[in-house]
C-alpha cells in the first residue's frame, strides 16, 4: 500500500511502511558509536518512517528529494555563485546555500517526478549509493551459511538510505558497499541448563563508590581475527540474495579479497583490515587536526596502493549495474578517489560527494603525503556537499592553494567544468526519535532509576566515544574548574559521562589508547577526591556501550547536555538530545568545533580549551531562567525536525540536479586514468610518444631560455626512448638551435621544431624544412607591429624563428600584458592576417604568426600514418601531451585518425579551467614526468596506486 500523503495543511507526519532493515527486532538491541566515524548516532538506529513532528515541524509538501524546493515567495537565485553573492560571513553564505529552499524548478511537478522536472537531464529514476560498509555485521558459519547482525554505529546516514528505498521517495535506489570484515562464525557449543543475565548499567551504581575503571591501563582483549576465510561463488550469490531480501532493495556488496582461486572461483579473505587501513590512520586522523609519529614507508606504501585498489574495486562494481540517467551518491572519506575513477570511465556520469567528517585547512591538509591525489579524485564529482560552511571554504581554499584551480563560495573550476561545493548539515529521523524516546515503556523505567540514583541532583550528560577529538579530557578539566569557581554547586551537580571504545584503527593503538584512558581515569579520580565524599560522587564515568533506553533515558532526564568536542563531524547527539528534551527544555552546551554548531545556533557555544569559559557556560545553562530555556529549546526543536534526515537526502539530490542543469558537465576532461595508461603500455607492441616542451616536460618560467630540461626529464625520456617499441618526439615551438642543445644528445628523440616546420628524425643529425617554398614576406610587416607594442610595453620582448614570429610578454605586468597582447593580435588580424595566410596564435604570454598550414596537427598525423593504416600496421599505444591552444592541433588530428579510441591517450596538461579536444588532464609538468616513470617501470609514490591495480601487488620500498 502506497503511503498516505498529507495535503500541504495537514500537520501529521507521513508514515511510510518500515524498512526491514529497520525492524525492531534488529533495531531494539544495543550498539556502539564510531563505526560510522562522521559523528552520527551511535547508540540507537532509529525506525524509517515519519520524518516530521505534528507539532513544531513546518508544513512539508510530500516525502520526496525534490521538496527541498518548496515554493516561496520574492525573487531567488538560481546559481550556486549567484546565491553566494553578496554573503557577509559563513552562517550567511550557509543560508544562503543550503537552508533557503530554491524554487528553481516546477514545484509539484518536482516534488512528484524529477525526471519530469528536469527533461534535459535524461534521468534514469535510480540512486547509486556508494558507502564503505554495508549497514550489517555479517558473519560466514561454519555450515556456509551468512549471519547478518546489525552494524554498530549505524547512523543518520543509514536512514537516509533507508527513506531512499521507501515507497514514499520518488527514486528507485540501490546501496553499494563493502561487506565489511567477515567473521567467521564457530559452530554452536552445547546448549547449558543456566544463562547469565545482563548487568544493569546505570542500576548499579553505589553512592559510595568512585565508577572508574579498577585498572585503567587494562586493554580490552582484540576480536580474534580469523586466519583465512575461503568463500565459494555460490555462497557469495546467495549473500547477495539475501541482502537485498533484509534490506529492501537492491543492495550489491562489494567483495574485497585478498586472492581469488581461479581454478575453484574461492574468494580468499585475510586480512581483511588492509582495506581501511589508510582512511582511518592517515586521513581520518589528519581531517580531526592529529598528526601521526613518523614510521615505515613500506607500510604507508602499501596501506595507500591497498586504498587505491579499494577506491577502483568499488568503481568496477558500480559500473556493473550503471545504467545512463543514474545519479551516484558517494559517501565520506573512505571512497575520496571513487569520483575521480569514475568519472574516467563514464566522462557525463551524474555524481556527488558528501563528505560527513571534517576537512581541514590548507596548512593542516598539506602534510597528507597523498594531497593532490585525494582533491583530484573528489573534483571527478559534480557536486561536493560539507556538514559547515568552513569545512567548505577549507576545500575550495586546498584547490588552489595545491592543485592551483580557480575556486570561488560556490565551487572549483576543474579539468574545464565547474565543481560546486555545497553545505547540507544532516539532520536525524527526529519523528521515529522522539517516538521511541516518549513511546518506550522501558525508557520511563529507566528515567526512574536514574532519579532515584540522583534525587535532588541537577545532571549534565556526556556521551562520546574514546577519541581525544572528542574532548572528553577537556569536559573533565572544565567541570573541575566549574566546581571550584562556583562552590555553592557541590553536592548538588552530577556528571554522567558515557565513553565508548573507537573503532578506529587510528584511535586503537594500545599506546594512544592507555593515554587517553588513564588521562580521563586520573581526571576523575581528581575531581571525585577533591570534590566529592562517601556519600556523594560528583562524575560518574562509564566506558561501557549503551542500550537504546538507557541512552535516551538519560537524554531526557539530562538537565544540561554537555558537548565539548575538540574536532567533529555533524554530532547526532547534540540533535537527539533536542528532541529528548521535549518537555525538560534542558540547555545544549555545544562546542563550536563541532559540524553541529554552525546549525545549532540556539546552543550555548564554547570553546572547549576554554576552560573557565565552559566553566562558565555550565553555571550559565543551570541558572537559565525558565522563560529563556523554553525560548532556546523551541528555536533549536524548530530546527531539528524541520531538518530532519529526510530533509537532508532531498536537499542535496535537487541542489545536485539543479547544479547539473545550471552547468555543461559534458565538456569536463577527467584526470588521466594511470592504470589503464600502463595496461595499454604493457599490451602494445608499437607505441609512439609526442611531447609538447614548455608547460608540459618543464614549468612555464618567464625567461624562455631559462626554461632547460631538469636532469631528471633528461633520464627519464631517455629510457622511454631506449626501447625499440617506443618512437617518442619532442614537438615543440622552440627553434632548431634550442632543441638540439638540450635534446640533441639523445639519438632515439625524434625532434619537431617551430610547431612542425621542421623534423630531425631519430639516429640522425640532419633537420627537414617542411616550408622550403612559403612566402615569408609577411615578416616584416609583422616585425613593425610586434616593435610598435615592445616598445610600449615594459618587459615584453620579440622572439624571431625561421618560420614564425613571437611576441612574449611574461615579463610585463600581466593584466596590462594581456590587455596589449589583445589590441597586438587584434591588429595583426586586421592587417596581415588579410594579406597573407598566416594565423595569430595566442599562446601562454605569447603572441605567434605562423603560416597557416604550418602546426603540430600535421606532424601527428603524418608520424601516425609513417606506421600505416591496415590491421597490424597501426600503433597500438599512442601518448600525446600537451598544454596550450597550439598542442589542441595534435588532439584534433588524434581524434579524426582511424585509431581505436582505447589505444590512444591525448592528455591536456595544466590550467583546470582549460576547455579541450584532449581525453585525459593532468595538472602540471611534474605529473608528466610522473607518468612517463610510471611507463619506464619506476613505481614512485604518486604511482604506486596504478601498479597495484595492475599487477595485484606492490614492490617492498620505501622510495
Amino acid at each position: 500500500m502506497a503511503p498516505t500523503r498529507p495535503g500541504r495543511d495537514s500537520p501529521e507526519p507521513i508514515e511510510s511502511s518500515t524498512h526491514p532493515a529497520l525492524d525492531p527486532s534488529i533495531t531494539n538491541v544495543p550498539v556502539t558509536p564510531g563505526v560510522h566515524l562522521a559523528g552520527h548516532s551511535a547508540y540507537l538506529e532509529p525506525d524509517s518512517d515519519s520524518p516530521l513532528d505534528a507539532e513544531s515541524s513546518e508544513p512539508n509538501p510530500h516525502w520526496t528529494t525534490n521538496s527541498y524546493f518548496a515554493p516561496k515567495t520574492g525573487e531567488r537565485s538560481t546559481s550556486p555563485t549567484e546565491a553566494a553573492a553578496g554573503a557577509q560571513s559563513g552562517q550567511d553564505l550557509l543560508r544562503r546555500l543550503s537552508l533557503i529552499p530554491d524554487p528553481s524548478f516546477k514545484g509539484e511537478l518536482a516534488d512528484l517526478d524529477p525526471r519530469a522536472a528536469h527533461p534535459g537531464l535524461n534521468l534514469s529514476g535510480r540512486v547509486i549509493s556508494a558507502t564503505f560498509a554495508l549497514p550489517y555485521n555479517i558473519g560466514y558459519t561454519h555450515d556456509k551459511d551468512w549471519e547478518l547482525k546489525p552494524r554498530r554505529g549505524t547512523s543518520a546516514l543509514f536512514d537516509s538510505f533507508s527513506y531512499l528505498s521507501s515507497p514514499a521517495c520518488p527514486w528507485n535506489h540501490t546501496l553499494v558497499g563493502w561487506t565489511g570484515e567477515i567473521r567467521n562464525v564457530p559452530a554452536p557449543r552445547p546448549a547449558s541448563n543456566g544463562s547469565l543475565s545482563p548487568l544493569p548499567i546505570l542500576t548499579h551504581v553505589n553512592k559510595g563508590a568512585a565508577p572508574v575503571p579498577v585498572d585503567g591501563k587494562a586493554k580490552p582483549p582484540p576480536p580474534p581475527q580469523p586466519e583465512e576465510l575461503r568463500i565459494g561463488r555460490t555462497e557469495r550469490q546467495t549473500l547477495e540474495k539475501r541482502l537485498e531480501k533484509e534490506h529492501g532493495g537492491r543492495t550489491v556488496p562489494v567483495w574485497l579479497m585478498d586472492d581469488m582461486d581461479a581454478e575453484e572461483d574461492v574468494a580468499v579473505l585475510t586480512d581483511q583490515s588492509r582495506w581501511c587501513r589508510f582512511a582511518e590512520h592517515e586521513l581520518y586522523t589528519l581531517f580531526h587536526y592529529k598528526q601521526n609519529e613518523p614510521a615505515d614507508g613500506r607500510a604507508a606504501r602499501r596501506s595507500w596502493a591497498d586504498y587505491y585498489r579499494m577506491n577502483k574495486l568499488f568503481a568496477d562494481r558500480i559500473m556493473e549495474i550503471y545504467t545512463p540517467g543514474d545519479i551516484i551518491v558517494v559517501h565520506d572519506f573512505y571512497l575520496l578517489l571513487l569520483p575521480s575513477l569514475l568519472r574516467q570511465r563514464l566522462p557525463n556520469v551524474y555524481l556527488g560527494f558528501f563528505l560527513h567528517v571534517p576537512f581541514p585547512s590548507s596548512e593542516f591538509y598539506r602534510c597528507l603525503s597523498r594531497r593532490k591525489e585525494i582533491l583530484e579524485g573528489v573534483l571527478g564529482a559534480n557536486m561536493v556537499g560539507f556538514q559547515s560552511y568552513s569545512y567548505s571554504r577549507h576545500f575550495s581554499s586546498c584547490c588552489t592553494r595545491i592543485l592551483g584551480f580557480d575556486s570561488s563560495s560556490a565551487g572549483v573550476d576543474a579539468y574545464g567544468a565547474h565543481v560546486a561545493v555545497d553545505v547540507f548539515p544532516i539532520g536525524i529521523n527526529a519523528a521515529s526519535t522522539q517516538r521511541i524516546a516518549y513511546g518506550d515503556e522501558s525508557v520511563e523505567q529507566k528515567i526512574a532509576d536514574i532519579r532515584a540514583q540522583f534525587p535532588d541532583k541537577k545532571i549534565i550528560v556526556g556521551r562520546d566515544r574514546l577519541d581525544s577529538v572528542r574532548g572528553v579530557a577537556q569536559k573533565l578539566q572544565a567541570f573541575e574548574v566549574f566546581l571550584e569557581r562556583y562552590p555553592a554547586w557541590q553536592g548538588k551537580v552530577v556528571l554522567i559521562q558515557v565513553t565508548s571504545p573507537s573503532s578506529v584503527q587510528a584511535d586503537k593503538s594500545s599506546e594512544d589508547e592507555s593515554k587517553i584512558v588513564n588521562k580521563m581515569s586520573e581526571l576523575v579520580a581528581r575531581i571525585n577526591g577533591s570534590h566529592g565524599s562517601l556519600s556523594f560522587t560528583p562524575v560518574h564515568h562509564f566506558q561501557q556501550y549503551l542500550d537504546r533506553d538507557e541512552y535516551f533515558a538519560l537524554l531526557r532526564i539530562a538537565d544540561v547536555g554537555l558537548i565539548t568536542s575538540v574536532r567533529d563531524g555533524m554530532n547526532t547527539t547534540s540533535l537527539e538530545y533536542v528532541i529528548c528534551q521535549r518537555e525538560n527544555q534542558g540547555p545544549l552546551i555545544l562546542s563550536e568545533f563541532s559540524g553541529t554548531a554552525g546549525s545549532l545556533s540556539g546552543a550555548i557555544h564554547i570553546n572547549p580549551w576554554d576552560l573557565s569559559g565552559v566553566a562558565d557556560a555550565i553555571n550559565e545553562a543551570l541558572t537559565m531562567p525558565d522563560e529563556q530555556r523554553k525560548e532556546q529549546h523551541s528555536k533549536l526543536y524548530k530546527h531539528v525536525v524541520s531538518n530532519n534526515v529526510q530533509a537532508w537526502t532531498n536537499k542535496f539530490l535537487k541542489r545536485l540536479m539543479t547544479n547539473l542543469s545550471s552547468f555543461d558537465q559534458s565538456i569536463a576532461t577527467p584526470a588521466l586514468d594511470r592504470a589503464k595508461l600502463l595496461q595499454q603500455y604493457r599490451q602494445a607492441k608499437k607505441r609512439i610518444f609526442m611531447f609538447d616542451y614548455d608547460g608540459t616536460l618543464t614549468p612555464i618560467v618567464k625567461d624562455p631560455s631559462a626554461a632547460i630540461p631538469s636532469d631528471r626529464v633528461i633520464r627519464t625520456l631517455k629510457t622511454l626512448s631506449a626501447d625499440p617499441a617506443n618512437s617518442v618526439w619532442i614537438i615543440s615551438g622552440r627553434d632548431q638551435v634550442f632543441l638540439d642543445e638540450w635534446m640533441g644528445h639523445i639519438p632515439e628523440l625524434g625532434l619537431s621544431a617551430e610547431h612542425g616546420s621542421f623534423m630531425r628524425y631519430p639516429r640522425s643529425e640532419e633537420w627537414e624544412s617542411l616550408t622550403d617554398k612559403t612566402d615569408m614576406s609577411w615578416q616584416s610587416e609583422v616585425m613593425d607591429v610586434f616593435q610598435h607594442y615592445t616598445e610600449r610595453t615594459q618587459g615584453s620582448f620579440i622572439e624571431r624563428k625561421k618560420i614564425a614570429l613571437t611576441w612574449h610578454y611574461r615579463r610585463a605586468d600581466p593584466e596590462y600584458g594581456a590587455f596589449q597582447a589583445r589590441e597586438c593580435q587584434k591588429t595583426l588580424e586586421d592587417t596581415v592576417g588579410k594579406k597573407f595566410d598566416v594565423e595569430v596564435m595566442t599562446g601562454k604570454a605569447n603572441l605567434e604568426v605562423r603560416p597557416r598550414f604550418v602546426n603540430k596537427g600535421e606532424i601527428a598525423k603524418r608520424l601516425v600514418l609513417a606506421y600505416g593504416d591496415e590491421l597490424g600496421d597501426a600503433p597500438e599505444f599512442v601518448l600525446c601531451l600537451g598544454d596550450d591552444f597550439t598542442d589542441e592541433d595534435m588532439f584534433r588530428s588524434l581524434r579524426q585518425s582511424k585509431l581505436p579510441q582505447d589505444h590512444v591517450f591525448s592528455v591536456t596538461v595544466g590550467a583546470s579551467s582549460k576547455q579541450t579536444l584532449a581525453s585525459w588532464h593532468l595538472v602540471e609538468p611534474s605529473d608528466v614526468i610522473s607518468c612517463i616513470s610510471l611507463l619506464n617501470g619506476s613505481t614512485d609514490a604518486g604511482n604506486v596506486g596504478a601498479v597495484a591495480v595492475v599487477e595485484g601487488t606492490v614492490s617492498e620500498t620505501r622510495a
